[in-house]
């Protein structure tokens, strides 16, 4: 279960408190779900039963035990806990990780896609009226982001059908605003480029550009290409020691960060496109990268280490990782390299 499906789950559980006139609020359009924070229960945390106690006339702690009742039973978790004035704290089922896993590795590069803005419009200004190199590399890559969760998002005037054609109107024509940078493709190669361009918030200043050609772990750019290459050879030699990549349920795994991570990957990929925010992705690239990093000499048999269930299942989250990792790459239109 990633946290969109958590989401969707309490979103449901609203629904159906209303419905059955427990509670007496407006349904919210969506429900905001956050990884727990020190100190509290579970893995997951929301507050929405503060959100809706005021609407509802009733105290937090009420409307928290109503949404409770109908959350014990749902699939993929463990245990709902009201803590404090009202937060929901959630806890997984065991099997939840080899599910995302499994979810993961099916989906591929289309991991996170979604259809949560299917019906939505988007226009942005572009040529001949924007010229600004940044300005159209980040355009065009949130017209990417919102694509992949469904909108039907284009530059205005060229994109796609016209208003006519479609038989209804688009409202305005969005400009996003950006502290003006060159692509320097020619100097730094396509990769380094963009994410000069990309990784930064689009208000703040473009990255350096030279640093980003140097391989060193302070370089970000090459902090997350070479994670990825560490999975694809991570893959190579388990194929060479007798292991593939299968996530067995009961394998002890230790990987808590690399999974939620995992788990976070579509809520970013949302937020981003939401947001008109590239950068989210890239940072969220990074955290990745970090992660697996930490992780993966933990992955393959040492020394006269016999092969388990364990590495098994420690391959099967790598390569999920590996896959997260290229998907976000290509949502920035930048290339995952097998070998640095």
């Amino acid at each position: 279960m990633t946290p969109a499906d958590l989401s969707l789950t309490v979103l449901h559980a609203v629904r159906r408190a209303v419905d059955d006139g427990a509670l007496r609020v407006d349904v919210p359009p969506t429900v905001k779900v956050e990884r727990a924070r020190p100190g509290g229960a579970g893995e997951y945390a929301s507050s929405i039963a503060l959100s809706l106690a005021r609407s509802a006339g009733r105290p937090a702690l009420d409307v928290a035990g109503i949404l409770e009742e109908r959350l014990r039973d749902a699939p993929g978790l463990r245990e709902v806990v009201i803590t404090g004035p009202g937060f929901l704290n959630f806890s997984l089922r065991r099997d939840a990780d080899a599910e995302l896993v499994r979810a993961v590795r099916e989906a591929g590069d289309s991991y996170g896609s979604s259809d949560a803005l299917a019906g939505t419009t988007v226009r942005f200004a572009g040529p001949p009226d924007l010229t600004e190199s940044r300005a159209l590399l980040v355009t065009e890559t949130v017209v990417r982001l919102l694509r992949s969760q469904g909108a039907d998002a284009g530059f205005a005037g060229f994109s796609g059908p016209s208003d006519d054609e479609r038989g209804e109107s688009v409202e305005r024509v969005e400009r996003i605003h950006v502290h003006p940078g060159a692509h320097q493709g020619e100097v730094l190669g396509v990769d380094a480029a963009r994410w000069a361009l990309l990784r930064p918030s689009p208000q703040d200043r473009p990255l350096d550009g030279p640093p980003l050609l140097v391989q060193h772990e302070r370089n970000s750019l090459f902090r997350v290409r070479y994670a990825y290459s560490r999975v694809r050879r991570l893959l190579v030699n388990g194929r060479q020691l007798g292991v593939v990549p299968v996530y067995e349920h009961d394998a002890p795994l230790h990987a808590p960060e690399l999974l939620g991570v995992l788990r976070d990957h579509p809520v970013v990929l949302l937020a981003a496109a939401r947001h008109r925010a590239p950068d989210r992705v890239a940072r969220h690239l990074e955290a990745t990268a970090d992660a697996l990093l930490a992780f993966q000499h933990t992955v393959l048999p040492l020394g006269d280490e016999k092969p388990s269930a364990a590495h098994r299942s420690r391959l099967a989250l790598a390569e999920a990782a590996g896959t997260v990792l290229a998907g976000g790459l290509s949502v920035l239109g930048i290339s995952a390299p097998e070998r640095i």
